[in-house]
């Protein structure tokens, strides 16, 4: 690909919250290994080196008034770093994922890490559940016990991520793991996916790659409105809604062109310093108009733990590498009607912003929303922010896929 045609990518596929891709010419692996029990034990000395990390943190200044205008607050990183040394328990926080079934296998040399909870009722169907970033696996902690009354829940590590392996792939290879995981590994010759964020993007490429083992997929996004778009063919709610999402994108969407660009820039100070890496994941969790709200809402232990997750298993390289990949390697989640039935809970938008209409899931998803409801209070994600309102949804979907 020249330079032209990469910059043109660029954006595409960032507005995509793209999940380091494995060369075209690479020979692949079908070899796959039984999957083994997994338990998270982080040595005391690397705990210590976080503590001392987070004490000796130097400050930067800040423009008087900034707020969130800039980036991620001062005053409230401050606080949450106080917070981090002297009340969160990590400890905890370990013994409650360990709590979870969590599982590693080696697929195709990548290694994965996923939780899985079997259903009680042995013929209900099986639920892939696929995050993004900057969250992980953790966002569907809320919901899993809950969903297990009724599905056979799975929750990977996305590659480059948490406790998967450090290995970074573009969403189509992605989306190629998890089918194999689900039907070779796991045994389920159906399932449903759900996702959001690039966990949408991941079930949209299932879609296309592999219909034929999906019941159907429930999203909270559909992709964005992009210079691929032929904005004079959309509708007016599609108009305003691609209006507010280019505002947003220049607003809020640093992240994306930083990733997308210079992944390994910004990879050597994130990985030195977890003040560093906490505020950077902050700036996309609370700076789209939830500031300090974002701990009333996700809970400041759960921000923490979910920062811990990228700290610990020293993945924010990995996982920023992933947009300048998926730059190069457009997500296939258009083309052909696969007639896979779709599920669009859309989020409540944030401010400035307009809720995804239901003419942009049709287009989208060549018609095949089957169940499109707007969610009151979950915002990018979903499950972690109102999770009574997910489980109900995926189960409301599950009863029509199921006839």
């Amino acid at each position: 690909m020249n330079r032209r045609d990469f910059a043109k990518n660029i954006l595409a596929a960032s507005l995509l919250s793209g999940l380091v891709a494995q060369p075209a010419h690479a020979k692949e692996s079908t070899a796959m290994t039984k999957p083994t029990p997994f338990k998270i034990a982080i040595p005391d000395a690397q705990l210590a080196d976080l503590k001392s990390r987070l004490q000796h943190t130097r400050w930067p200044d800040e423009p008087a008034g900034a707020d969130w205008m800039f980036g991620t607050n001062l005053g409230y990183m401050k606080s949450l770093t106080d917070y981090w040394l002297n009340q969160y328990d990590w400890r905890k926080a370990e013994a409650r994922l360990n709590a979870m079934p969590n599982y590693k296998v080696r697929i195709d040399e990548v290694d994965l890490h996923f939780v899985h909870q079997p259903s009680k009722k042995k013929d209900a169907p099986a639920l892939l559940l696929l995050h993004g970033w900057p969250d992980s696996f953790y966002r569907y902690h809320k919901v899993i016990d809950a969903l297990a009354e009724d599905f056979h829940v799975v929750v990977p590590s996305i590659p480059g991520t948490g406790f998967s392996g450090r290995t970074a792939l573009p969403m189509d290879k992605v989306a190629d793991l998890f089918a194999r995981l689900m039907t070779e590994t796991l045994g389920y010759g159906k399932f449903i996916a759900a996702g959001g964020d690039g966990g949408s993007i991941i079930a949209m490429s299932l879609s296309q790659r592999h219909p034929e083992v999906l019941l159907g997929y429930h999203v909270t996004d559909v992709g964005y409105p992009d210079q691929t778009t032929d904005f004079a063919a959309l509708s007016a709610p599609e108009q305003a809604y691609a209006g507010a999402i280019q505002q947003w994108f220049f607003a809020h969407g640093a992240f994306n062109l930083v990733q997308a660009t210079k992944p390994q820039s910004l990879a050597f100070a994130m990985n030195d310093s977890p003040v560093g890496l906490a505020a950077w994941i902050m700036s996309f969790m609370a700076g789209m108009g939830l500031g300090d709200a974002a701990d009333a809402r996700f809970g400041r232990d759960d921000l923490l733990t979910n920062i811990m997750i990228y700290w610990l298993t020293e993945t924010a390289a990995s996982s920023f590498r992933v947009y300048s990949q998926n730059a190069m390697n457009a997500p296939t989640i258009k083309g052909k009607n696969t007639k896979v039935p779709v599920a669009v809970a859309t989020e409540a938008p944030i401010p400035g912003g307009v809720r995804l209409p239901r003419e942009w899931a049709d287009r989208q998803t060549a018609g095949n929303v089957v169940q499109f409801h707007d969610m009151k209070k979950a915002g990018h994600f979903a499950a972690w922010e109102d999770p009574q309102f997910y489980v109900e949804d995926i189960k409301s979907f599950a009863v029509l896929v199921a006839k």
